[in-house]
């Protein structure tokens, strides 16, 4: 099988481009930087760039293309001035990359967010919910990815993931471990609810689809349970032996961020199962193991 993986100079992008090698695939990387680190064939490519799009990816000739290339600063995305260039990449960009699918006839998997939905209530969220209404400018572009996706392609995967972190690149976890080293005490919102995705379980859960046609949507996030993100730092700071002190305050407290962000970030995995898929370990498994990767 050979991949083609956009956004190779992010956190998943890395990490699928390595679980790719691990199994002997061929991966193909792209980003938009002039290098990578991760271990691949690299193109640099624009894809906002139609014609480039259509041009690299019609010379790897792919079987898969993994599109993990997106605009992900969420608050960065509510400035007026940055409206068109998150439009540019998330959907637009989003539409090239899946135009060359249809034309090659291969499998696009799309990484997408719990932000396309309204965040509020306590039910999780399930993968084929229609129940849109994304609360930032971030979410709405990356619903509209989705849609793209699904209205240009039949061989698709739109997988819908949440609280991310991974060792290539900053996160949660990166932010309150230096944090913590700084500070007696840190205010951590507890009335949103969700589970952490460590990118290197979830690239294994990618190319276990890659290898189906098992096509649709999916929610994967690790198990372990939902949890706020003041409970996931009184465990990150449990786990990194820190004695910091964690005190949890709302969202309307805390202040500070321009998006609206999620208090329902509960992603329901049971079709990930039902349709013969591994779920990803438990998050307290995963922060022990990413820990030990980053200290």
């Amino acid at each position: 099988m050979k991949a083609f993986v956009t956004g190779v100079g992010g956190q998943l992008g890395y990490d699928v481009v390595n679980e790719l090698n691990n199994r002997g695939y061929t991966a193909v990387g792209s980003d938009i930087l002039d290098e990578t680190a991760a271990d691949c064939e690299y193109i640099k490519l624009d894809i906002t760039d139609a014609k480039a799009v259509e041009k690299t990816i019609s010379e790897v000739k792919p079987d898969v293309v993994i599109h993990c290339a997106a605009w992900t600063a969420v608050d960065a995305a509510e400035d007026v001035e940055n409206r068109p260039k998150v439009k540019a990449i998330n959907v637009d960009g989003t539409q090239n990359v899946a135009n060359v699918c249809k034309k090659l006839d291969c499998k696009m998997i799309y990484i997408s967010t719990d932000y396309v939905f309204n965040g509020q209530g306590t039910v999780p969220w399930t993968p084929d919910c229609k129940d849109y209404a994304p609360q930032n400018v971030y979410g709405q572009s990356k619903l509209d990815g989705e849609l793209v996706v699904a209205n240009t392609l039949d061989k698709y995967f739109i997988v819908r993931i949440a609280w991310v972190f991974g060792v290539n690149g900053k996160n949660f976890i990166k932010t309150m471990i230096n944090v913590g080293k700084t500070h007696d005490e840190v205010r951590v919102v507890s009335d949103q609810i969700g589970t952490p995705t460590y990118t290197f379980d979830l690239a294994r859960l990618l190319v276990d689809m890659a290898e189906t046609e098992k096509y649709g949507y999916y929610h994967a996030t690790n198990e372990g349970g939902y949890i706020s993100w003041y409970d996931f730092t009184v465990e990150i700071y449990k786990q990194a032996g820190m004695s910091t002190k964690v005190t949890p305050v709302t969202t309307t407290e805390y202040g500070l961020s321009k998006a609206a962000r999620p208090f329902n970030s509960r992603l329901d995995k049971s079709k990930l199962v039902e349709n013969g898929f591994k779920p990803l370990p438990t998050w307290q498994d995963a922060l022990s193991r990413y820990l030990k990767e980053i200290q």
